[in-house]
């Protein structure tokens, strides 16, 4: 069992390793609690998986579709690597994912009031968070694995080196208020991480989080469920609003697949094109 699952992990590297290890962590935790053999499980096991997901833990269609190719891709190996005839996953069913995200960004307003919020924080942290992740629509790993020695110049332009999915490295321009956020967090510092946490060591995903429900809770910025890729997704579509092209912002968010950039399209235009508002003007008279 050892040996299949580092044959599978042995594929990627870096976060995409991590990622990886993870969800296929979940599956056999599910196993092991289900008294089942991952290497004798078979396709009725996978469903049950499935519907686990689905139904106790109740994740988004996106993420069932996920750890589900991950359990695909594992038992894919197996076989490739003769540890199996066949493969359990191929024939389960995967859910279907829809084609708007069920992210939601912010507002023009709601985001303008949490920059505003966060720059005038005592923490000088908190402003050089939003505007990673809002202003350069980073990543939450990307942004808390940025450090000071990535900060540099290229051609006239203040940059940011990223490490973005897959280990890949690329230049991101820093606009003006996003450099005297960024030189605001870093102070006197000379090296070491360029988002820092209470105790002065590298703020993780978690601090992060924190930091930015404290901050929109502090900007009257009410939304179910804050989380770091709600200014990601807020980052696409305040560019999509200001009249971006597709194609551009699909470059500025560095998606692989333009479909990814549709999505947040979709999601944005349902809402401001939605009928209701139609149906309340035209009643407006009588309500």
């Amino acid at each position: 069992m050892r040996a299949a699952v580092a044959a599978y992990l042995g594929r990627y590297r870096g976060l995409t390793r991590q990622h990886s290890e993870s969800d296929l962590r979940v599956f056999l935790r599910w196993c092991a609690d289900h008294e089942l053999d991952p290497l004798a499980t078979v396709r009725i096991d996978i469903e049950r998986y499935v519907r686990w997901l689905q139904d106790v833990r109740c994740y988004q269609p996106s993420t069932v579709s996920r750890r589900l190719s991950i359990v695909t891709g594992f038992y894919r190996t197996c076989v490739i690597d003769g540890i199996l005839p066949h493969s359990p996953a191929d024939y389960v069913r995967r859910p279907a994912v829809p084609a708007e995200s069920p992210t939601l960004g912010l507002g023009h307003l709601q985001f303008e009031a949490l920059i505003t919020t966060a720059r005038l924080s005592a923490n000088p942290n908190d402003f050089a968070l939003i505007a990673l992740l809002g202003l350069l629509g980073l990543r939450i790993f990307e942004a808390c694995g940025s450090n000071i020695t990535d900060l540099g110049e290229e051609h006239g332009h203040r940059v940011l080196r990223v490490r973005g999915k897959g280990g890949k490295v690329v230049l991101v321009p820093l606009p003006p208020a996003v450099a005297r956020a960024i030189e605001r967090a870093v102070g006197n510092h000379s090296d070491g991480p360029i988002l820092r946490n209470t105790l002065g060591g590298r703020m993780d995903r978690h601090a992060a989080s924190r930091r930015l429900r404290h901050l929109a809770a502090a900007a009257g910025v009410r939304m179910p469920r804050m989380h770091p890729h709600m200014l990601r997704h807020t980052f696409v579509t305040t560019m999509l609003d200001a009249g971006v092209s597709l194609r551009d912002v699909q470059i500025a968010a560095r998606h692989a697949d333009p479909r990814t950039t549709m999505r947040y399209d979709r999601a944005r235009n349902n809402l401001d094109r939605h009928p209701n508002y139609i149906l309340a003007a035209y009643m407006a008279s009588g309500t």
